[in-house]
């Protein structure tokens, strides 16, 4: 039996991470958390040999994500949970991710911060490129539709109840299927 997703989507900095890890503390099922940081965190990637010009991450990038978004439904459809965090940067992608996932069982969450406190979070954190916060809030809304939505200034366990109660009790046809419709009828 395939697993199911919950995918985080929100832009640098909303929180993402925190949500994730409350939400896999508390979900009552055993939940994968995953995210492209872990791939960065684990050194999975040649990040010295890019830092240093050996690798062009421009060329890289687009086969990166590419293999990330095929990862999604082969852990799924092993029969394993997900909580996965992700910026879906372009259309594009979300149409892959539609198509991807389309026998998965996906609950679309996003997570919504003000860009005056998006900002503040990534000079804080330190260990993001200044304006992506503010690239990504710009981008997420244009072609996103939720099951859940969430305001990641509120409080994080508030934030994860509010989650858990809106997936026991989520409706069909989900966010993805409702987004895969539109885009098969050109909408």
């Amino acid at each position: 039996m395939a697993g199911k997703i919950i995918l985080v989507h929100g832009p640098s900095s909303s929180g993402k991470t925190t949500l994730s890890r409350a939400l896999q503390a508390t979900i009552d099922e055993p939940f994968w958390h995953y995210s492209i940081d872990h791939f960065r965190d684990s050194s999975v990637l040649p990040t010295k040999r890019i830092d240093n010009g050996d690798f062009a991450w421009a060329e890289m990038r687009a086969a990166f994500f590419e293999g990330f978004h095929r990862c999604l439904p082969a852990l799924a459809e092993g029969g394993n949970n997900l909580i996965v965090e992700h910026i879906v940067e372009t259309r594009a992608w979300m149409s892959r991710l539609l198509r991807l996932l389309e026998p998965i069982d996906v609950f679309f969450v996003g997570l919504h911060c003000p860009l005056s406190e998006l900002e503040k979070r990534e000079r804080q954190r330190g260990d993001r490129r200044p304006g992506e916060a503010h690239r990504d809030c710009e981008l997420l809304p244009t072609f996103a539709a939720y099951d859940f939505e969430i305001d990641a200034t509120r409080d994080v366990a508030a934030n994860v109840d509010a989650l858990l109660l809106a997936w026991r009790s989520r409706t069909q046809p989900s966010a993805f299927e409702r987004l895969l419709a539109a885009e098969r009828h050109g909408i």
